[in-house]
């Protein structure tokens, strides 16, 4: 065991709040693990964003925490991982010896097991349903039926810290119709941000749909990646640090993540990470 890397933190992103879903299961589930998230709020919402453009925000800020010197690297975000999960392993699992974890295979594992009636609904960004990333994640399993549905203000909701009111409930009646209407009874939650609503969607969705968040079984993949990769901290390792930083505001970041995760937020930071080119190269 290398002590030094062992004790490093585990390096989570997200473009805004929506990845401390994530966290706080990883936290949770390896409560001696040392952990520092990034919430690019500066670039927040990556959803509309093209996927090029996706691309290169994703791997500006990864570059930053492994200069920080990560252990792990947790793509939070379902519009980052279906953009740029292979460039990422290739580019620090493969050349650098550094795990990579996403959320949408998770999710999907998570689905398939739920499900009763092999019908299964997905909401997420324009990015994530764009790159058809949950539907290859699916492709495996026979006679399942998959609905999809774009929900991109719910992302906003989620960054303002929205949970309630008639705005939110209207909006969710209208992306979550077709949903619905297929008789699903198990819906992801396809963006990280989108657990934070799960209030208002299980209202409109009603109580015999089963809502699958992709944070748990992440930090189950981040628990066995660090079992497998031999990096776990040993038990007698001092108190875990946890470390909160945005590239943007961080007013409306500070109080959701401290509503959220509690005392555990005790400061949060702001870091300069270059932005994205306009018009990337894909």
């Amino acid at each position: 065991m290398n002590s030094a890397r062992n004790d490093a933190p585990i390096g989570v992103f997200d473009s805004g709040v929506g990845g401390l879903t994530v966290a706080r299961a990883i936290i949770d589930q390896l409560p001696n693990e040392s952990v520092t998230y990034i919430g690019d709020t500066a670039n927040c919402p990556y959803g509309p964003r093209p996927i090029a453009q996706v691309r290169e925000l994703a791997l500006n800020v990864m570059d930053h925490l492994v200069a920080t010197g990560v252990k792990m690297l947790v793509i939070a975000c379902n519009t980052a991982s279906s953009a740029v999960l292979h460039d990422a392993r290739e580019r620090y699992t493969v050349q650098q010896g550094i795990p990579v974890v996403e959320v949408i295979r998770p999710a999907a594992r998570a689905a398939v097991r739920a499900t009763r009636n092999g019908k299964v609904g997905v909401i997420a960004t324009q990015a994530t349903i764009r790159s058809g990333a949950y539907e290859d994640a699916f492709a495996a399993v026979p006679d399942l039926q998959i609905t999809s549905a774009v929900a991109p203000r719910f992302v906003e909701f989620a960054e303002a810290g929205i949970t309630t009111g008639a705005d939110l409930m209207n909006t969710a009646r209208d992306y979550l119709a077709p949903i619905k209407v297929a008789g699903v009874d198990t819906l992801v939650l396809g963006c990280t941000h989108y657990p934070f609503l799960s209030g208002a969607i299980g209202y409109v969705m009603g109580e015999d749909v089963l809502l699958v968040s992709s944070a748990d079984e992440t930090a189950k993949d981040v628990y066995r990646g660090l079992t497998e990769s031999d990096l776990l901290r040993a038990p007698s390792s001092e108190k875990p640090i946890y470390q909160f930083n945005v590239t943007g505001a961080d007013d409306s970041f500070r109080v959701l993540a401290r509503r959220f995760l509690g005392p555990k937020v005790s400061h949060v930071s702001h870091v300069d990470i270059p932005s994205a080119h306009p018009n990337p190269a894909s």
